[in-house]
């Protein structure tokens, strides 16, 4: 997801606000799905995108994103 503002940002251990990290994919300095693939992590989004009625555009937009965050890069 996208962080527009502080309220969408993850958490680290100290409840300190991590603005690499969305709310729902980081919580108190751990990710919420530890060991789900990037792959996996991508089909996940799709089905969720979906549900919320959002078009394909919108849905390879958002999941273009995901390879390149910090947490995939290899």
């Amino acid at each position: 997801m996208p962080i527009s503002n502080a309220g969408d940002c993850g958490t680290n251990a100290d409840n300190s606000k991590n603005g690499e990290y969305c709310k729902f994919c980081f919580k108190d300095g751990v990710f919420t799905d530890e060991g789900i693939t990037v792959q996996e992590k991508v089909e996940k989004i799709k089905m969720m995108m979906k549900k919320m009625g959002m078009n394909d555009t919108e849905n390879i937009k958002m999941t273009a994103l995901l390879p390149k965050l910090k947490r995939w890069k290899k």
